[in-house]
C-alpha cells in the first residue's frame, strides 16, 4: 500500500509539474504580450476546483492528461484590443511556442545538471575538472537530444510502429519503476523534452499545428476563417484521441 501511494505521488507530481510549466509558458508570454487569459486549467473535463483571479480563472479539472490556457479571441470573434486575435502574428507565435520551449529548455537544463554533477564518471576516462564537466556535460546532452530527435524522425520514416509508442499508461509504469532521485530526474528530463518536441509536430490541435495555421495567415496576409480553423482543429483532435486510445491499449497489453 505504501509503495502504491509513493508511486502515485511520483506519477502525479511528474505529469502535473510538466503540464504546469508547459501551460505556464503559454500563460506568462501571453501576459507579457498583454493578451487577456480567461482560464488557466490543469486537466480537462469536469471542474474539480477553481479560483477566480483579477482577470484569469485558475482551474483543476478531472482528466489529468494535459491542460490549456484559454485566451480572449482565440476561438471566437472578439473586438477586445487585448484579445489573442488582435495581437501581431509574431506575438501569437511566441505565445504558442512558449509551452514547448519551456519543456525543452527545462529538460536540457536538468539533464546537463545531472551529467555535470553525477554523470561525468560515465562519459570516458577524463580528469575530473570543472572544464571537463562542462565539456562532457554539453557533449552528453547534445547526444541525448539527438537521440530524442532521431526517435521522433523514425515516427515519420516508419522506423517506429504505433504498437511501439508509449502513452500515459506506459509512462506512468516507467515512472513508478524509477529508483532514486537521479533516475527520477533523468526520466523527468527525457519526458519534458519529448513532450516539448511532440507538441511542435505539425499536427492540428498541437502547438505545431497552430504554428502552421499562423504561417498560412502570414503568407495569405489574412486570418483563416474561425469556422475553417475550428474544423481543422477538430479533425486533428479526433486523430490524436484515436492515437491515444491505440497507444493506451498497447501500453496495457505490454504491462499486463
Amino acid at each position: 500500500m505504501i509503495n502504491f501511494i509513493i508511486n502515485a505521488i511520483k506519477i502525479i507530481f511528474l505529469l502535473g509539474f510538466l503540464i504546469i510549466i508547459h501551460e505556464g509558458g503559454h500563460f506568462l508570454v501571453a501576459k507579457l504580450c498583454r493578451v487577456k487569459v480567461k482560464e488557466f486549467s490543469i486537466g480537462f473535463g469536469k471542474m474539480i476546483w477553481q479560483k477566480q483571479g483579477k482577470e484569469t480563472a485558475y482551474s483543476i479539472r478531472l482528466i489529468p492528461l494535459g491542460g490549456y490556457v484559454s485566451m480572449e479571441g482565440e476561438d471566437e470573434e472578439s473586438d477586445d484590443k487585448n484579445s489573442f486575435s488582435k495581437a501581431s502574428i509574431g506575438k501569437r507565435m511566441a505565445i504558442v511556442l512558449a509551452g514547448a520551449t519551456v519543456n525543452i529548455l527545462f529538460g536540457i537544463i536538468v539533464y546537463f545538471a545531472l551529467i555535470t554533477t553525477v554523470g561525468i564518471q560515465f562519459l570516458d576516462p577524463a580528469k575530473d575538472t570543472i572544464l571537463n564537466r562542462l565539456y562532457y556535460g554539453a557533449q552528453g546532452t547534445g547526444t541525448f537530444i539527438m537521440s530524442i530527435l532521431d526517435s521522433v524522425k523514425m515516427l515519420f520514416t516508419g522506423g517506429v510502429s504505433p504498437d511501439q509508442m508509449t502513452g500515459i499508461v506506459g509512462i506512468s509504469s516507467v515512472v513508478a519503476q524509477t529508483n532514486g532521485i537521479i533516475n527520477y530526474l533523468s526520466l523527468l528530463a527525457v519526458i519534458s523534452i519529448s513532450l516539448g518536441i511532440t507538441n511542435l509536430l505539425p499536427i492540428p490541435a498541437l502547438d505545431g499545428g497552430k504554428i502552421i495555421i499562423l504561417l498560412i495567415e502570414l503568407v495569405r496576409r489574412k486570418p483563416m476563417k474561425l469556422e475553417t480553423e475550428a474544423k481543422i482543429q477538430l479533425i486533428g483532435f479526433s486523430i490524436l484521441i484515436a492515437i491515444s486510445i491505440l497507444v493506451t491499449y498497447n501500453d496495457i497489453v505490454r504491462i499486463f
